[in-house]
């Protein structure tokens, strides 16, 4: 089982890559829209691929805010 502090690495490296891929959107946002994708997805059974869900989540919400 994952733990909170994994639960944050996941995060922290979502936000990372995301920021690095959309530079022109505020850190904020994007540590903003993270979180809130992976708290939806973080209570289900399978967490195996957190990680790759919250990012596909997130990518999708993040580019709206810089289109």
């Amino acid at each position: 089982m994952t733990t909170d502090l994994q639960d944050e690495e996941i995060i922290v490296q979502v936000v990372d890559k995301l920021t690095e891929k959309f530079p022109e959107a505020p850190i904020t946002q994007v540590d903003t829209i993270v979180r809130e994708e992976f708290s939806e997805i973080s209570n289900r059974p399978v967490r195996d691929y957190l990680s790759v869900l919250t990012e596909r989540a997130a990518r999708l919400r993040v580019k709206t805010l810089v289109t």
